[in-house]
């Protein structure tokens, strides 16, 4: 009986301190913060090699994708700061210029942001159509307009 109770109170030491260190020891180094372009730049030197979620809006013109190498290429800014971003992943199918992302990695000594997972932001909201319109019409015009 007094084994039984050593062994149970033993083993809820262990499952607390494991708990603990969870808490507040592992936990410090697995956080990963979300800046802007401007708020990681700010940073300086202490920027460089931290990872990081970086979000912002991918800027017209900047986008170079060479599908061969699997290389991809393009501008984020924030409206104040620019960050120039290196992925070695295909883009999601969302991906465009003008197009809101988040992309997850750490920023090199060039000033290179090196991704290594790129999300897209997009909208969750239904909007009905406006004017009580026929909603094939609008899916009409969304097929005329991704066809232009």
């Amino acid at each position: 009986m007094k084994k039984n109770r050593t062994i149970l109170i033993a083993g809820l030491l262990l499952i607390a301190g494991g708990f603990g260190y969870l808490l507040y020891g592992g936990i410090g180094e697995n956080l990963v913060y979300f800046l802007e372009p401007s708020e990681l730049l700010s940073q300086g030197e202490t920027a460089y090699g931290e990872p990081v979620r970086l979000g912002g809006q991918v800027v017209a013109g900047t986008v170079k994708w060479d599908a061969e190498a699997i290389d991809l290429r393009f501008t984020l800014t924030d409206g104040k700061e620019q960050v120039e971003v290196h992925s070695k992943k295909a883009p999601p199918q969302m991906f465009r210029e003008g197009q809101g992302v988040v992309v997850e990695g750490k920023l090199n000594r060039s000033g290179v942001f090196e991704s290594h997972n790129l999300m897209v932001k997009h909208s969750n909201e239904y909007q009905p159509p406006h004017d009580m319109k026929d909603p094939r019409d609008s899916y009409q015009n969304l097929i005329r307009s991704e066809s232009d």
